[in-house]
């Protein structure tokens, strides 16, 4: 886990990373930058698959466990007493939407969700909303217009942001301002949001 610290934290940000990258994904960055400057520290998870230096990622269970471990870990030691919130790009933003009321998520933030697999869209056996509509904390995907994964629809207490660009997201500047917005209004979240 690569720990970013906010000065005076008022809350915990958890983010995982995609199948095929790792935490220095660009969307990755830029939402650190964007908690951190919110006051809210941050810990980039990386999987024990990607640390073992393998590039295919391990079954759901594995990562599932692998993530709610890392998470009581941080919850017990750096990021003690700080309201949680998962996150993570696309199978990362999985995982966090999956684990959210284990972990004790009071948000979760998504970044790429892959709603389905390209080209897969009109088969509702292939499709991962079940995973997104599962959170019950309020939730952020911030999603680009043209990603082959698919379009997540906006929910009870989960907002879609949509971005310029595709499953990538290199339009790190508006993946920056849609979390730093959310994060300034934490609603519902559990935390104080930092006034400037």
């Amino acid at each position: 886990m690569h720990l970013h610290p906010a000065d005076r934290p008022v809350a915990a940000l958890l983010l995982g990373h995609g199948a095929g990258g790792g935490v220095e994904a660009p969307d990755l960055v830029a939402a650190t930058r964007a908690a951190v400057a919110a006051q809210v520290s941050v810990a980039l998870v990386e999987q024990p698959y990607r640390v073992a230096g393998r590039r295919s990622p391990a079954p759901a269970r594995q990562l599932d466990a692998a993530w709610e471990a890392i998470a009581g870990h941080l919850r017990a030691d750096a990021l003690a007493g700080l309201p949680v919130i998962a996150g993570g790009r696309s199978s990362g933003a999985r995982v966090a939407c999956r684990t959210a009321g284990r972990v004790g998520a009071n948000a979760v933030l998504c970044l790429a969700f892959p709603l389905h697999p390209p080209g897969k869209a009109d088969d509702p056996s292939k499709s991962r909303l079940p995973e997104l509509e599962a959170v019950t904390v309020p939730a952020l995907v911030v999603q680009g217009e043209g990603d082959p994964f698919g379009m997540p629809p906006g929910g009870p207490g989960r907002a879609v942001i949509r971005v310029a660009g595709n499953h990538a997201l290199r339009s790190t500047g508006a993946v920056e301002a849609a979390v730093g917005e959310w994060l300034a209004r934490a609603e519902g979240m559990g935390i104080e949001p930092t006034r400037p």
